[in-house]
């Protein structure tokens, strides 16, 4: 996965110390069909499916950083319509021996336009799934998939 540049210069002065990061997960809903779809995305790290995560750059606002990570992993136009959950990801111990825990902001996300493909190389495979055939994915994202479905709601905090 590409590390964000202002990453790179943090790990050049603290090593491979753990570093606290803003996190998002871009839960993208299709509901312009029969059936609303999800959009997952294929690791190229892990090889699992997941919904569009990333890291939020500096300054950034983190809805904002949601629809940047979609259309820039999926090729797909989104626009955020709610904040489904907060909670801590990690400690994670990359194969460098980076080692990053993330606060992660997951957002509900409405489809605007474009058709899903692996676009910046983080990913091997991005598409649309039927919410009653979604594949199998890691308990937490399952969680925050969960969490971001109903279209109304407040953020749930996880513990």
């Amino acid at each position: 996965m590409p590390v964000p540049p202002f990453v790179l210069a943090l790990r050049e002065r603290v090593g491979h110390d753990l570093l606290w990061l803003p996190g998002v997960t871009a839960v993208v809903l299709r509901e312009d069909g029969p059936r609303p779809q999800l959009l997952l995305v294929r690791r190229s790290d892990t090889g699992e499916w997941t919904p569009v995560t990333g890291i939020v750059d500096p300054g950034e606002e983190p809805a904002v950083a949601a629809v940047r990570e979609v259309l820039e992993e999926a090729d797909v136009v989104a626009t955020v319509q709610r904040l489904a959950q907060v909670g801590v990801v990690g400690p994670v111990v990359y194969d460098n021996g980076d080692r990053a825990q993330y606060v992660d902001l997951t957002f509900r996300c409405r489809w605007v336009s474009g058709d899903p493909f692996p676009a910046d190389g983080e990913n091997t495979d991005a598409r649309w799934f039927d919410l009653d055939a979604l594949p199998v994915m890691e308990a937490s994202m399952s969680a925050r998939v969960a969490a971001a479905l109903p279209a109304r709601g407040e953020a749930l905090f996880t513990a």
